[in-house]
C-alpha cells in the first residue's frame, strides 16, 4: 500500500481525527488476528462480530490507529454515517482505495466478472501475468464493496498488473466497483443464472455484467467469451479493442483437440492468429480450459508472446480454496472439493467433469442447495438431479433440509425394494444432515470411486468433504 498519514486519511474519508495527523499508515487490516505493525485497523460491525471490540487487540499486534464508526480508544479516525445500509467503515475503506488508485500510474488494472469462473480465471490471469511483471491477484473471492478496495490497498507499490474480481448482486454494483478500480482491461466469463433471484431475469444479469464493458476506456481492451451469445452481444457497448476467446471457430484465442489425461490434466491445441501450439493445464474441468483461454487472451492483450503463454499454462495452479480441489485417498479414491459456490452453470460443468474423468469405480455427486435462484429454484434443482443421472453419475446424493428441492428420495431400508416411491433408483438419495450423509457415503464408497462436493457457499460443504476424508482415511488406516 502507498503510505498515507492519519491526517490524509481523515481528509479522504471526511472524518474526525483523534490523534497525531502525522502518524504513518502502511496498510489496512480488518482482522486483529492478522494485523501487522503499521496497519490501520478497520473496525467493521458485522453480523456476528463488532470490530470495535478488537481495537485493543489490533493495537497490541501493531496497529497504529483505528478506522471506526463510533468513539474508540487510542488514535483513530471517526468516519461519517453511512448513506445506506453498508457499514460506514466499509464506505471509508472504499474512499481510501479510490484515492490510492489515483496514485497508481502506468499499470494495467484487469477487471473480471461473470456468473461463474471469476475466481479461477482471476488466479490464472495472475499467474500468466506474473511472468511479465509484478502482479497482484490475491487468492480468494475479494469481489464485493469491501473485497475489491482491499485488493487495491494491498497491492505492492511496484505493481505492474493488478487483477480485480468484480461480483454483483444487482444493477449498479459493478459500476460502483469500476469507479474505484478504473480497469483498463475487462474480462467477461459468462452470463448465467447466478443471482437471478435478486436481479429477476437472465437479461438483467447480462445488463449488470455489461457494466464492466461500458467502464473500459477506448484505449483499453475488452475480452469476451465467444461461446456465450449474451457476452458477445456486449461488444457493441465499447469502443475499446475487443479480444474473444473460447472453443468457437470465431474466437480470436481458442482451443481445439481437447483430451483429458488419466492424471486429470487437459491437453489441447492453443490457436491464435494461425499458430497452433500444443498446450496443457494441470487442472480438472473443460470449463477450466475456457478459463485458461481467457487468461491467455489477457496475456496477449498486454503483449506476452503466445509461445510464452503456452509454456506458462502447464504450470498453472488452483490458488483459491475449494475450487476443483483434488484430494487423493487410499484405495485410489478421489475427492473433488468444488464446494466454494454453486449455480446451475458451474454445477453442470462440475458434473460433466466428474463423468469425464477415467474411473475404475463409481462416481458420486454430493450436492447441496444452490442459493439466489428465485422462484425457479425448485425446478432448477430438480433438473440438475435429472441431468446428473442422465449423463452417467452413478450416485447422486443431496444433503440438507434445503436440498430437498433436488427431488430425491430417502435411502431405502432393508425392507424396501431398492426403488423410491416414484421408481427412482436408490443410488440417488436425499439425506437430512452432514452426519447421516457421512455415514451413508462412507458405507457406500469403494476402491476407485470419485466423490464430487458442490453447493452454494452458505452450505459449507467443504466441512462435509473434510469429514468424509478424515473418516475414510481412518477406516483404511491412513491418517
Amino acid at each position: 500500500m502507498y503510505d498515507l498519514n492519519l491526517g490524509q486519511i481523515c481528509e479522504i474519508v471526511g472524518g474526525k481525527l483523534v490523534g497525531d495527523a502525522s502518524t504513518r499508515v502502511t496498510g489496512i487490516s480488518i482482522d486483529s488476528r492478522t494485523t501487522k505493525p503499521g496497519d490501520l485497523f478497520a473496525a467493521i460491525v458485522g453480523e456476528r462480530v463488532d470490530g470495535h471490540d478488537f481495537v485493543i487487540k489490533a493495537s497490541e499486534e501493531g496497529a497504529v490507529a483505528s478506522l471506526v464508526s463510533k468513539s474508540s480508544i487510542g488514535e483513530y479516525v471517526l468516519v461519517p454515517e453511512s448513506p445506506d445500509s453498508l457499514d460506514p467503515v466499509i464506505h471509508a475503506i472504499a474512499k481510501v482505495s479510490a484515492y490510492v488508485r489515483t496514485l497508481m500510474q502506468g499499470i494495467e488494472i484487469i477487471g473480471i466478472t461473470g456468473s461463474s469462473g471469476k475466481t479461477s480465471t482471476k488466479d490464472m490471469i495472475g499467474q500468466i501475468l506474473s511472468h511479465a511483471g509484478v502482479t497482484h491477484a490475491p487468492a480468494g473471492s475479494l469481489n464485493n464493496e469491501l473485497g475489491l478496495p482491499l485488493t487495491l490497498l494491498s497491492a505492492p507499490r511496484d505493481v505492474k498488473y493488478l487483477v480485480a474480481e468484480m461480483g454483483m448482486r444487482g444493477l449498479g454494483h459493478i459500476s460502483h466497483l469500476c469507479k474505484l478500480a478504473q480497469p483498463t482491461i475487462g474480462v467477461i466469463t459468462n452470463v448465467g443464472q447466478a443471482h437471478i433471484g435478486e436481479v429477476g431475469s437472465i437479461e438483467g444479469i447480462a445488463k449488470a455484467k455489461s457494466e464492466l464493458v461500458s467502464a473500459i476506456p477506448a484505449s483499453g481492451v475488452v475480452i469476451l467469451n465467444a461461446d456465450d451469445d449474451r457476452v458477445m452481444a456486449m461488444r457493441t457497448l465499447t469502443e475499446a479493442t475487443v479480444f474473444t476467446y473460447g472453443f468457437s471457430k470465431v474466437a480470436d484465442v481458442r482451443a481445439e483437440n481437447l483430451h483429458l489425461s488419466a492424471h486429470g490434466s487437459y491437453n489441447f491445441d492453443l490457436i491464435y492468429r494461425g499458430e497452433r501450439i500444443p498446450a496443457s493445464i494441470p487442472i480438472l474441468g473443460e470449463h477450466n480450459v475456457l478459463n485458461a483461454l481467457a487468461a491467455a487472451a489477457v496475456g496477449l492483450a498486454v503483449g506476452i508472446e503466445v509461445q510464452d503463454i503456452a509454456k506458462s499454462l502447464v504450470t498453472l495452479q488452483q490458488k483459491s480454496k475449494w475450487r476443483m480441489e483434488v484430494h487423493q485417498l487410499p484405495r485410489n479414491v478421489t475427492i473433488i472439493n468444488d464446494a466454494y459456490n454453486a449455480n446451475p452453470e458451474s454445477l453442470t460443468a462440475a458434473l460433466e467433469t466428474l463423468v469425464a474423468i477415467p474411473a475404475t469405480g463409481s462416481t458420486f455427486a454430493i450436492l447441496g442447495k444452490m442459493h439466489e435462484l428465485g422462484q425457479t429454484s425448485d425446478a432448477i434443482h430438480f433438473q440438475m438431479a435429472k441431468l446428473a443421472t442422465k449423463i452417467g453419475v452413478t450416485h447422486v446424493i443431496a444433503v440438507g433440509e434445503s436440498a430437498k428441492s433436488y427431488g430425491l428420495p430417502r435411502p431405502a431400508t432393508k425392507l424396501d425394494s431398492g426403488n423410491g416411491p416414484d421408481g427412482t433408483v436408490q443410488n440417488s438419495v436425499w439425506l437430512p444432515d452432514f452426519a447421516s450423509a457421512c455415514d451413508y457415503i462412507v458405507n457406500e464408497v469403494n476402491s476407485g470411486d470419485i466423490l464430487l462436493f458442490k453447493a452454494s457457499r452458505a452450505e459449507k460443504f467443504e466441512v462435509l468433504a473434510d469429514q468424509i476424508e478424515v473418516v475414510l482415511r481412518a477406516k483404511w488406516g491412513q491418517q
